[in-house]
């Protein structure tokens, strides 16, 4: 049987899209089970992660960037983070979550007594999609081990999913968020949960009683006491 991992990266290739390998790694071969010979992210510390991130030409993407937007906070949170991909001031800037939807996210933050230093920020895409638009499937496909190593080092007690695109990626699911939310998953025997994106509540206000349930859920599920 071939490995998933493998299968992921022959499909990866067979898009045209580059896998890294680090400097000292051999280049990529067949094993016995005719997969390709494993390489990438999950062994990397943070300055490499954030090294093979930023030299990354897996898809297009990379063409069309200012620079990519890594993630930011603290590097152990109890929360983690996870938006959709970067607008044109986070390319700019090359940080997540900033302008009107990031002073949002930090009064989401502030509602359960935590701040943006205290979280670890992130998204599904280190690079921003050319007039904001969705990220395509291969992008996300191409950015994923940059994410899940991201989360295996961060080691959240509890990951926001914030927006339709990070849940449905996340969850591998076509489910809108207003059918996500409201409940815990589990990713990896961490817990999950699922709310609107800031952007959407400065078009939506209306929503926000909704995000406040949602984030008492998340609070619960990773023992931060209400305040």
């Amino acid at each position: 049987m071939i490995h998933p991992e493998h299968q992921r990266r022959a499909y990866l290739q067979a898009m045209g899209i580059d896998v890294w390998l680090p400097r000292d790694a051999a280049e990529p071969g067949v094993d016995a089970s005719g997969g390709l010979v494993s390489a990438g992210a999950d062994a990397m510390d943070w300055d490499e992660l954030q090294r093979c991130v930023a030299d990354c030409t897996r898809c297009a993407l990379s063409k069309s960037r200012t620079q990519t937007v890594f993630g930011i906070g603290k590097q152990d949170a109890s929360w983690m983070i996870i938006g959709e991909a970067p607008g044109a001031e986070e390319d700019r800037r090359g940080e997540p979550f900033v302008g009107r939807a990031g002073q949002m996210l930090d009064e989401m933050l502030r509602a359960v007594g935590l701040g943006r230093d205290s979280v670890f920020i992130a998204n599904v895409l280190k690079c921003r999609p050319p007039n904001n638009r969705d990220p395509k499937p291969d992008e996300a496909a191409a950015c994923r081990d940059y994410l899940e190593r991201q989360i295996a080092l961060v080691q959240p007690q509890v990951i926001l999913a914030v927006g339709k695109i990070a849940a449905q990626n996340l969850l591998q699911s076509a489910e809108p968020v207003g059918r996500l939310r409201g409940r815990q998953y589990d990713l990896n025997g961490i817990p999950l949960v699922v709310t609107y994106h800031p952007a959407y509540l400065l078009r939506s206000p209306s929503q926000k009683r909704k995000v406040w349930t949602d984030l008492c859920l998340a609070r619960k599920l990773s023992g931060i006491a209400p305040t």
